[in-house]
Parts: C-alpha cells; sequence; structure tokens
C-alpha cells in the first residue's frame, strides 16, 4: 500500500510517497521538500504571506519530482498514479500555508479518483517514528508516551494500543522551540536559533548561571518557558551584555557558551523530567520524539539516559533528523492510522488541535 502525503503547514512545501512494509512500519520511496526559510531569515521570523507565496510557487514542482522519483511517474499523465490514498496537513498552521496543500490535495483526488485522509500536522510528527529509514522494521509497543516539541508547540501526548491519542498536557505560552529562537535573538543569533545554541553549548557550563525550571515541579504534564525567556533577557540586561557588538563577543566567548549551556540544559531538563514522569505514570512500553525541537542531540541523550533508568522495559523512538522537521512523509506514515474523508468535506483550520 503506497500514500502520498504532502505537508504545508508554514513554511516549508513537502510531497513524499510511503510504503507500508508491515502492520506498523513504512518506508519512503521519496521525500521532497523545499523551503522558503531564506526570506523568514532575514526577518528573525515567519511572515504568513510569504510562506504562502512561496507555497504556491514551489508545490507543483515538488509535487511532480516526488512522483517521478519515488513511482517513475510523469505529472499530467491520462492515467493516475499507482498509489491508494493521498494525505494532506490540513491544521494546525498558518491558514494561507495550509490552503495550498489542501486545495492541491482535494483537486488530485478527485481528479484521480484516490481516498483523501486529513492529518492533523502534530499526529504527524508523532507518527515519523514508524518510518524505517533503514528499509528494517520498527517494533514499536503501546502504549506510548509522545513528546511533540518544536517552535510551536510543546505536548505530551499518550498513543493508545486502539492508536487513539489523547493529550495529557501542553504549553500554556512559549513552545521549547519558541524559548530557543527569542533567547537566540536576544543574543544576536540567526533565525532559527536552536541549532546556534546548542552548538555554542557543547564548550559551555550548563550550571554557570541559575536559571528557573518553570512548572517542573508541578503535578500535571503542562509547560511554561516564557519564564525562563524573561529570566534570561534580565540576566542580559542587569550585567549590562552586548552580544550585538564583536568587540564583547570576542572578549566573552566563553560567557556565550556558559549562557548557551545553561539555556539548552534548562529546556531539555523540564521536558525529560515530564516525559519520564508520564511513561511512570502511565506504565508505557514506548517513548516516541517528535518535532523540530526532537533533532536537538542533548534532548536526544538525555531522554535515552533517563529512559533506560527505568523500571520497566521501555524503548524510546526518535526520526532522524530529517524527519524532525517538517515533512510530507510522517504526513503519509500518518495517513496508515487515519479514517479517510470526502474531499468536499475537509477545510484547513488553522486552530486546529488534537
Amino acid at each position: 500500500m503506497i500514500i502520498l502525503g504532502i505537508e504545508t503547514s508554514c513554511d516549508e512545501t513537502g510531497v513524499a510517497l510511503a510504503e507500508k512494509t508491515s502492520s506498523d512500519s513504512f518506508h519512503i520511496l521519496s521525500n521532497i521538500i523545499a523551503s522558503s526559510f531564506l526570506h523568514h531569515a532575514k526577518t528573525g521570523g515567519i511572515i504568513p504571506e510569504i510562506a504562502a507565496r512561496e507555497q504556491i510557487k514551489v508545490m507543483l514542482p515538488v509535487l511532480k519530482e516526488a512522483l517521478q522519483s519515488g513511482l517513475h511517474y510523469t505529472l499530467g499523465d491520462k492515467a493516475p498514479p499507482p498509489i491508494d490514498a493521498i494525505a494532506v496537513t490540513y491544521g494546525p498552521g498558518l491558514i494561507g500555508s495550509l490552503l495550498v496543500g489542501v486545495e492541491t490535495a482535494k483537486t488530485l483526488s478527485l481528479l484521480w479518483n484516490k481516498p483523501l485522509i486529513p492529518i492533523n500536522h502534530m499526529h504527524g510528527h508523532i507518527f515519523a517514528n514508524f518510518i524505517s529509514d533503514d528499509q528494517e522494521e520498527k517494533n514499536i509497543s503501546l502504549p506510548a508516551i509522545a513528546l511533540v516539541v518544536s517552535g510551536g508547540h510543546t505536548d505530551l501526548l499518550i498513543l493508545k494500543e486502539d492508536n487513539t491519542i489523547e493529550v495529557l498536557g501542553g504549553t500554556r505560552d512559549d513552545a521549547a522551540g519558541e524559548a530557543f529562537d527569542k533567547i537566540g535573538r536576544l543574543m544576536g543569533f540567526p533565525y532559527p536559533a536552536g541549532a546556534t545554541i546548542s552548538r555554542l553549548a557543547l564548550n559551555g557550563d550548563p550550571k554557570a548561571f541559575v536559571l528557573p525550571r518553570p512548572m517542573i515541579g508541578s503535578k500535571n504534564y503542562e509547560f511554561s518557558f516564557s519564564g525562563l525567556k524573561t529570566a534570561v533577557y534580565n540576566l542580559v540586561k542587569k550585567n549590562n551584555w552586548d552580544f550585538a557588538d564583536e568587540s564583547f563577543l570576542k572578549n566573552n566567548e566563553k560567557l556565550q557558551s556558559n549562557l548557551c549551556a545553561c539555556v539548552e540544559h534548562t529546556i531539555v531538563d523540564v521536558l525529560v523530567k515530564k516525559t519520564i514522569a508520564a511513561a511512570k505514570e502511565y506504565n508505557v512500553s514506548s517513548i516516541l520524539l517528535g518535532g523540530g525541537v526532537a533533532a536537538n542531540n542533548k534532548l536526544r541523550s538525555s531522554l535515552q539516559k533517563q529512559t533506560e533508568l527505568l523500571p520497566t522495559d521501555c524503548q524510546l523512538f526518535v526520526p532522524s533528523p530529517a524527519l524532525c522537521t517538517d515533512n510530507g512523509a510522517m504526513i503519509a506514515a500518518a495517513g496508515f492510522f487515519s479514517k479517510h474523508a470526502s474531499w468536499k468535506d475537509i477545510e484547513a483550520d488553522p486552530q486546529l488541535y488534537y
């Protein structure tokens, strides 16, 4: 069984083909992504109108390349491609960007007479874990705790044995990735800042500064990172650190690395402790990590160490870095677990939750 996946929730245009290899495992036939990242890097954040315009420009070329490389199918042939269904992100996300993918998928569904599967973008990040990059099957046992952490989301969920998903908690304000980006902007780093902070943190002391860990001791699975952002802002202003001054940076490289290490350590500590607590309470067999921040090496290694210390036999699954960011392959994978719907009933929903 082959599913075509289309993802256009933000600034990436992703189209992929995934083939089912077992009851719960898939491999990628093609996974093509175009991004308008360079446009947004100039402004330090996503400009919705620009993102949507770029989606319109590249949607058909990306679709054409995915079909050609995965199935040797030429877009425009009279016969439809040998696929079984089309899965598309219908929310949450930017309305302009979502419309590009949804309307494309609806048109193809009608034209090719193929079933259409609406996918919650966040579910895609969870089911990215079921994709076998090396062609080997993954044996993910359920129930599983899923941590979805990105620039817009920080959520803990439980994936039950019947593949239904229940939200345990989420962020009350800034998401973890958003905190990385805002703190990075304060330190003069280009957008997105997570990778830069992580790289500099390697040479820093994570105990150099005491930063708050909001809600780390709360008896729930909610998060809050706005207080951390404010604490770093106050620390920088109080000490008159000017990270935009090249001479200051030249003489304070260790200070910069220390602050990055403390920020990364603090965010990772909160994410890991909440996730492990949920795994213990629900006695799960697996922990699934997903979202852009899942590519962070500190988060991966810390969560792996704590998972190994669990009293029960629990295994951590993390997608390859390429599958952590937005892509069509994760949407195709989610399609294998989701219900079909008529193209007439599917509409883009930017405010969609779980």
